[in-house]
């Protein structure tokens, strides 16, 4: 080798990898995926490895990325989060939501409704201490909160990009759900402040999936839904809505001072909606083997709802062949779980509301949509649509388009309402808090109809 050849260089000369901007980097190569075990056969490309973020406490960050299944080149690119917050955007999102592959048995089987249809989907786990991510410094792990996701998220899309040079300058939005409604704004707006110095990302929207926005909104918007759904009884609404609402009970245990009446009311609130109904999609059965655990899978394929596929994902990401074929590695972890634990989140971040950074996004142009599954009682649809409503009041921005239904085929897929040019809300009908698991189709109408910057259908296809 010539000492001034580079070995991206000579990988290229010799394989001849082409790619529309120049060959193919020594990165990509070495984080391509031949194919996972188990998985049907693909015509796109899959690729997973790490990206450090920090060199000196050796932090780095997971990804999968699963290319558009037709035409790539000329797809946006979305990055996908989950929340949790330390809840994997891979074991969930990729292999429970939207992503190409669903577990079952020791296989994989196509997800029909995969967003990879429509877009080149990236999945991060994120921060470290997430699924595979890591730091090399355990004490890293405490107290970890939004601002330090938001500057290592915004490090790994740095660090991405160069990994995948011809992807600098696509169309990008970032997706999330859940607690995903801090760590997306936050990094959108750390994304729009770095291209005011430095041009790198072309962000072209954000969309939220029952989002935690406002805390006191949308917390307390479950004794509605609880009630309204006939989970809790008349008198435990009425003591739920005057005596103990949720905020305040949130706020009364991280601060370690938790009221004797706070106490009784959360207690006969547990005992009515029952452990074995799902918070996270009331109408759906639950897993018996994972009821009691910290986190709930509410993913699932049409009628055919895999209620379990949680374990499922848990004993598949798992599996040495498979970690191997991801080029994934367990540090400081003796397994992958769906959400972190190690990791000890700053729980007061929750308290700081993000829906003034949605503001300051709408504000410059970006176009935003917050949607939720409509069966959820974690982050019901009603402190969502509340929040939205009262952030275009408060923006100045008229209904452009008058709260309506939606059409998936023949059937209603949900409600919507826009406001201006750049703030959208829509229900997802009969979905969770996971919205692309147990309405696939439906999310994907919504899904299409945003990367699109089109109207979501109003009669039937």
């Amino acid at each position: 080798m010539h000492p001034g050849t580079s070995v991206a260089a000579v990988v290229c000369a010799a394989s001849v990898l082409l790619i529309s901007n120049g060959c193919l980097s020594m990165a990509m190569v070495e984080d391509k995926i031949t194919a996972l075990p188990g998985q049907p056969p693909v015509s796109f490309a899959q690729y997973s490895g790490y990206v450090e973020v920090d060199a000196v406490r050796k932090r780095s960050l997971f990804y999968y990325f699963a290319e558009a299944e037709l035409d790539p080149a000329t797809k946006p690119l979305v990055l996908w989060l989950n929340g949790g917050p330390g809840c994997s955007s891979v074991g969930v999102g990729a292999f429970s939501e939207n992503g190409p592959f669903r577990p079952s048995g020791n296989a994989l089987m196509s997800n029909e409704y995969s967003w990879n249809k429509e877009a080149n989907m990236l999945y991060l786990e994120s921060p470290a201490g997430v699924g595979f991510s890591y730091s090399t410094d355990p004490s890293f792990y405490g107290g970890v909160g939004d601002s330090m996701t938001a500057r290592d998220n915004l490090r790994f899309l740095e660090g991405w990009f160069a990994k995948f040079p011809q992807y600098k300058g696509r169309d990008l939005y970032i997706a999330g759900e859940s607690y995903a409604g801090h760590y997306v704004p936050q990094l959108a707006q750390r994304m729009v402040e770095f291209d005011d110095k430095e041009k790198l990302f072309n962000l072209k929207g954000i969309a939220l999936g029952n989002p935690v926005l406002e805390f006191s909104t949308d917390f307390n918007s479950r004794a509605e839904f609880f009630w309204s759904h006939g989970l809790i009884s008349d008198s435990t609404y009425n003591i739920f809505t005057t005596v103990c609402n949720y905020s305040r009970y949130v706020s009364e245990y991280y601060h370690g001072s938790i009221s004797s009446v706070c106490d009784r009311v959360m207690s006969q609130v547990t005992k009515e909606t029952s452990r074995f109904v799902d918070k996270y999609d009331v109408t759906l059965d639950v897993c018996i083997s994972s009821v009691l655990m910290q986190s709930q899978s509410t993913e699932q394929l049409n009628r055919a709802l895999d209620v379990c596929v949680e374990d499922e994902t848990m004993n598949y990401l798992n599996r040495k062949d498979v970690q191997k074929a991801m080029h994934a590695q367990l540090n400081g972890v003796p397994k992958w779980t769906v959400c972190s634990s190690v990791l000890e989140y700053k729980q007061l971040d929750l308290q700081i509301p993000t829906i003034n950074i949605v503001g300051a996004l709408v504000k410059s142009g970006i176009p935003v949509l917050v949607y939720s599954g409509d069966q959820d009682s974690v982050i019901p649809l009603t402190g969502s649509r509340t929040l939205v409503h009262r952030l275009a009041k408060r923006l100045r921005l008229n209904a452009t388009v008058p709260y309506r239904v939606w059409f998936q085929g023949k059937q209603v897929g949900g409600w919507t309402q826009v406001f201006g040019d750049a703030l959208s809300f829509a229900t997802i009908r009969g979905a969770s808090h996971e919205a692309p698991f147990s309405q696939p189709e439906r999310s994907l109408v919504l899904f299409r109809a945003f990367l699109a910057s089109r109207p979501l259908p109003e009669s039937f296809e």
